[in-house]
């Protein structure tokens, strides 16, 4: 049976009162009488009426211009997916008035970054999305938006103590936990698992924190004690050396390691020395289809890939700042994405999310 539309119209004839008056206690503005408004909210529940938001949108002609603070795609490629993920849902809701000014900063530099930021800021945008990788750094901008009334939306890292309106991403806790234990299956008795953080700005780095933290309280609750040995191991090569020079001496110093678990996308640094050095016998396990990852996984140098989905962590930020800014829907305050595990037989379904 179909569902009957109902109208402003239909609540002011069964209220009595003129649609007007009823509008006025949709939108909570104008004076009403407090008994004519009580009649109008008790008949709004009965009748079960939603009011179509999105014929209100196209109205009202406004547009809201929100800002997309991320790194740059060409200093590193995992950064493309959630670009051409919100440049998805623009054009989506194009229609509605959405507009996304992208501040692109380079991700291994604070100061481009709070020059971005502060280019953002100084637009005063409807609402921001932001990946924010620089922790200290960008603590004031996120005071500095609270005191501008601008919701903001995290992706990628979520930080504790802050009032974003939504974060979106994984639960970096539970994913460092799920690594853990896809890599013990098959460890021998007793070895040496090393965290490889590459490139990274370790201690301005929430998320990666979280992720070691979980994958060690995997072994310690759930493995002998003494049974695993894990080391961690921050490799940075982006100024001088190479990661070969850095991973010789990691092997000569740990002979006994035998498992691998990098807490960024650039597993596949590592698995380019395990195949020129023909190390079969290493488990390694990482994040992310980005194309050199994709290509060691096929070779199962990689065994395990977990999918971090950053295209649909831009897509879902700009909806939900949409569906708060426009739709005026009740948003969530975290929209934790599922843990995916990739291997080289399921690949193929992953490769086309949308």
């Amino acid at each position: 049976m179909k569902k009957k539309i109902i109208r402003i119209k239909d609540i002011a004839e069964k209220a009595q009162t003129s649609k007007g008056t009823v509008d006025r206690v949709l939108h909570n503005r104008g004076r009403v009488a407090e008994d004519v408004r009580e009649r109008i909210l008790g008949i709004i529940k009965e009748l079960n009426y939603e009011p179509n938001l999105i014929a209100q949108s196209l109205k009202s002609q406004r547009t809201f211009n929100i800002a997309a603070l991320l790194p740059d795609p060409n200093e590193d490629s995992y950064w493309e997916a959630p670009k051409l993920g919100l440049e998805k849902a623009e054009k989506e809701l194009r229609q509605y008035g959405i507009n996304i000014t992208q501040f692109i900063f380079t991700p291994h530099d604070e100061k481009s970054f709070i020059a971005r930021a502060k280019e953002a800021t100084n637009e005063s945008p409807d609402g921001v999305l932001i990946a924010p990788v620089f922790y200290k750094e960008v603590l004031p901008f996120f005071d500095k938006w609270k005191s501008m009334n601008i919701p903001y939306v995290l992706f990628n890292t979520q930080i504790e103590g802050v009032s974003p309106l939504c974060y979106i991403g994984q639960d970096s806790y539970q994913s460092g936990f799920l690594a853990a234990k896809i890599l013990s299956f098959g460890l021998p008795g007793a070895c040496t698992i090393l965290v490889a953080h590459i490139n990274e700005d370790i201690p301005n780095s929430a998320h990666l924190i979280k992720k070691e933290e979980g994958f060690r309280d995997y072994f310690d609750k759930n493995g002998p004690q003494n049974k695993y040995r894990i080391v961690s191991e921050a490799i940075d090569f982006s100024e001088s050396g190479t990661i070969d020079d850095q991973l010789v001496s990691i092997f000569s110093r740990e002979p006994e390691l035998s498992a691998v678990y990098v807490t960024n996308s650039k597993a596949f640094e590592v698995a380019q020395y395990l195949e020129k050095n023909a190390l079969t016998d290493i488990k390694l396990v990482g994040y992310d289809l980005v194309t050199p990852n994709l290509n060691f996984l096929n070779k199962e140098i990689i065994h395990f890939l977990i999918n971090q989905n950053p295209l649909g962590q831009g897509y879902w930020g700009i909806h939900q700042l949409a569906n708060h800014l426009i739709f005026k829907k009740e948003i969530q305050p975290i929209k934790f994405l599922p843990l995916d595990i990739i291997t080289k037989e399921n690949l193929n379904y992953y490769l086309d999310p949308f």
